[in-house]
């Protein structure tokens, strides 16, 4: 071992007091400004570590090995070097008590940061903050690998990154601000993939936070909080340029306007357990092999995921995430997410996810307070807090906090190529006075109780998610009047693709559940939604909010015995096929399951052991295979000309019949709902065009649980004028069923 070639005088410890007492602390500013090498003069170097437990310290390059001088009393170790001595690529070999180590000095390296990308980070624009903020693989100088930890906490004093790595000590690796930016960075060497970390942060009152990483792609299964290191290569290779345009071309006939898009909601922890197995949840893995053919089975065309970016509370389904970036490790690793993306793609089912940017949980190791101050979320109560959820509220007006939505959007399209997001309370996120008595809310600049900031956010990422990834779909649960959600962003709209029919959904549900002997005093119930039908793009949704909280389940919201209950369900559900919009139905309604909904439990499987059951199951099979192949069923879903009344006033036997019209060429669809208990075996509709009309779907064949009373299947016309039509044909009618028609050729 060689010696120092300058000569120096003992270093004292007071002569660094000040230093020492911050970094014994956790508490330290400017990190870079001490430690790490610093030129001194002319013709000297001084190197200084900070390494707590550290019995020697030696600095080790091509010019020899030279040992650091502990500082009396402190983990504070200083080596004085010559100029012609020091090397900029130098080790550090340390010795512990059980281990020496040799690793690269953290405080040697520039920093890497993109100050552009920070500069449009701080404008809210950055579309993939995710790339430069959070933990990422790095190789500093060529040769050394590493992790770059980055984070936003511009009020901070200090922050440093604790972890696995460092055995959570506050005062081994601070971080280098940047006052411009208000980001920390900090590079560190020889880390491993899985390694757990936080962000300790100590704010301008003097309080240590400890955060998990806004931009952690992965975080411990809960209710451990800590963020995870990722995996090298954690996202796939890019695609080439025919893969992208053949997966563009197939997103864009999948997810069109005038496709058939039927979806089956999930929740990937109660789909299905593994009782045996201490009722575990099934893996993305084990999803892929099992959800993925049922769901192709029953012809749906979508997988919709509740919220899956991490959650700490189970009672939440996802809806109070603290991991946006993160798929949650309940089921797996960012890699198995991607592969269950994959597998459904293999089949040709698209797969949109839940995305939740209308607030966000109060968790201590999460967004709130981040840094001590009100970083993401408003200060003020009135404008920063959900009284229906107790929850923050994101401060949308801030840049920063646009970048980060913006850009978490754009993470889930650009990494997984997902098919679509749907967005969580809109309507929350569009009023200020969402919820709130007079005086709780704070209007606009303008005076008016719309969120601008919000409505900004909302128009900016659905545009460019668009722009970037053509073929995709956005969807709003917007449960307001609000006008334009669906109309592009330069016509004034918000830019989605497709809205939610809430209106249809409660007006429905609330006939459905009437005693049929009551429901001709609220046909309107039946017929108010085609009065807006057309007035957004819509999608009929029967999601896991109609089957909580008391509500029932969808068989069990059903009027009569048991056979009523099932003949009306199956009734409303080929009504509801047959309406204009996309469908939507939440598992477990697929075979009318009894019970509501519990996140904690599988549902319950054994029931398709009944006929009745089994039955339902059957018919909604049915219902998307005709769907899928009837283009006059969902090709004019937002136009007028696609749909027209026969008979939209029979209040009196409560029947509703229509006819469902595809482009020119295609054969038009007649559907006839009888909501009552009645019979008619001479119920006359009257049709476009003389022929032959065959039965497309009867929801009372015995096929499905029906009493089998239509014995016809093909009904000829007569010329008698019926209905506005200059021909007509009489049916059998069966009680509580629904029936499509369809001129055969």
């Amino acid at each position: 071992m060689k010696e120092a070639t300058i000569a120096k005088t003992p270093v004292k410890h007071a002569q660094f007091a000040q230093q020492i007492e911050a970094l014994s602390h956790g508490l330290f500013h400017d990190p870079f400004s001490f430690l790490g090498p610093h030129q001194v003069s002319a013709d000297a170097y001084q190197l200084r570590v900070y390494l707590p437990g550290a019995i020697t310290v030696h600095y080790v390059a091509k010019s020899g090995s030279y040992q650091y001088t502990q500082i009396a009393g402190s983990a504070l170790f200083i080596l004085d070097l010559a100029v012609n001595d020091f090397q900029s690529d130098y080790q550090l070999k340390i010795e512990y008590p059980l281990a020496t180590i040799t690793q690269a000095d953290e405080y040697s390296f520039s920093s890497t940061l993109d100050l552009q990308a920070m500069y449009l980070f701080n404008e809210g624009s950055l579309e993939q903050a995710y790339l430069h903020l959070g933990a990422h693989w790095h190789t500093c100088n060529a040769k050394t690998e590493g992790v770059r930890f980055t984070v936003w906490a511009p009020n901070a004093q200090s922050v440093s990154v604790i972890g696995e790595f460092n055995d959570w000590q506050v005062c081994r690796h601070f971080m280098r601000k940047h006052p411009a930016s208000g980001v920390w960075e900090i590079f560190i060497s020889q880390l491993q993939a899985g390694q757990a970390y936080k962000f300790s942060v100590v704010t301008a009152q003097g309080d240590r936070l400890e955060k998990a990483d806004p931009f952690a792609f992965a975080m411990e299964v809960p209710p451990q909080t800590a963020s995870i290191i990722p995996h090298k290569g954690m996202f796939r290779a890019a695609k080439t340029d025919k893969q992208r345009l053949q997966e563009q071309a197939r997103k864009q006939l999948r997810n069109a306007i005038d496709a058939p898009i039927s979806i089956y909601e999930v929740h990937a922890g109660s789909w299905m357990r593994v009782p045996e197995e201490n009722n575990r949840y099934l893996s993305y893995q084990e999803l892929a092999h099992k959800l993925i053919p049922y769901v192709k089975s029953l012809g749906f065309t979508h997988i919709q995921l509740m919220p899956i970016s991490e959650f700490p509370f189970d009672g939440s389904w996802g809806y109070q995430p603290v991991g946006l970036f993160a798929p949650t490790s309940r089921f797996g690793t960012l890699a198995d997410f991607a592969h269950f993306v994959d597998a459904c793609h293999k089949e040709h089912i698209g797969l949109l996810i839940d995305w939740v940017p209308g607030h966000f949980p109060s968790d201590a190791h999460g967004l709130a307070k981040f840094d001590g101050s009100h970083l993401f979320e408003h200060a003020d109560k009135r404008q920063g807090y959900h009284p229906d959820w107790h929850t923050h509220i994101y401060n949308y007006d801030r840049a920063e906090v646009q970048s980060f939505l913006l850009s978490n959007a754009m993470y889930w399209f650009d990494n997984f190529s997902i098919d679509g997001l749907r967005v969580d309370a809109v309507a929350s996120m569009l009023y200020l006075d969402y919820s709130r008595q007079e005086g709780e809310w704070i209007p606009n600049h303008h005076g008016g109780r719309e969120n601008l900031g919000a409505i900004e956010v909302l128009k900016q990422v659905n545009q460019r998610s668009y722009q970037r990834h053509p073929g995709i779909m956005m969807v709003a649960e917007e449960s307001t009047a609000w006008p334009g959600v669906t109309q592009f962003t330069e016509h004034g709209g918000l830019g989605f693709g497709y809205k939610w029919n809430m209106g249809w959904m409660n007006d429905s549900l609330h006939y459905m559940q009437r005693d049929p002997l009551y429901r001709k005093h609220h046909h309107n119930e039946m017929t108010f939604s085609l009065v807006y039908a057309f007035s957004e793009n819509y999608v009929l949704p029967l999601s896991h909010d109609e089957v909580v909280h008391g509500k029932g389940s969808l068989i069990n919201k059903m009027p009569g015995d048991d056979w009523q209950k099932f003949a009306n369900l199956r009734a409303f559900y080929a009504y509801m096929w047959s309406h204009p919009g996309k469908k939507l139905l939440f598992m477990g309604g697929e075979f009318a399951q009894y019970n509501e909904w519990d996140h904690d439990s599988s549902l319950d499987w054994h029931l398709l052991d009944f006929a009745p059951h089994k039955g339902m199951q059957q018919l909604i099979a049915r219902l998307n295979r005709i769907y899928r192949a009837t283009p006059a069923l969902y090709e004019k879903d937002n136009h007028p000309s696609g749909f027209a009344w026969l008979d939209g006033h029979n209040s009196e036997q409560s029947i509703f019949s229509f006819i469902r019209y595809g482009k020119l060429s295609q054969s038009p669809v007649i559907v006839v709902s009888n909501m009552t208990p009645a019979s008619y075996k001479t119920y006359r509709i009257g049709v476009p065009e003389a022929g032959q009309y065959a039965v497309l779907l009867d929801t009372d064949n015995v096929e499905f649980g029906g009493s089998g009373f239509a014995k016809s299947t093909v009904y000829s016309t007569t010329n008698k004028a019926w209905q506005g039509h200059q021909c007509s044909i009489e049916i059998d009618l069966p009680p509580l069923a629904s029936v499509y028609l369809i001129k055969e050729a």
